[in-house]
């Protein structure tokens, strides 16, 4: 099966340690329901070992708008 995480059309995605997920709630004066939500079974992360809540920084690679980053928290599904 092909590792689809070194496909050029998939994001990179890292785990945020909890002292970043604290700042980036902190920044966006926010709580961790309200960030979008990633399944636990989705095939970008499920290699990361990613638990519930944890939090994840997307990096999306545009043409236009060079980089732009984004948060999802894990759910279970």
């Amino acid at each position: 099966m092909a590792e689809i995480t070194k496909h050029s059309f998939v994001p990179k995605h890292t785990k945020l340690t909890p002292e970043e997920v604290e700042e980036l709630l902190k920044i966006y004066n926010i709580t961790l329901k309200q960030l979008p939500k990633i399944s636990s079974k989705d095939p970008a992360i499920r290699d990361i070992e990613a638990s519930k809540s944890d939090v994840f920084k997307i990096i999306r690679v545009s043409k236009t708008n060079k980089e732009a980053a984004f948060y999802r928290v894990v759910v279970n599904e």
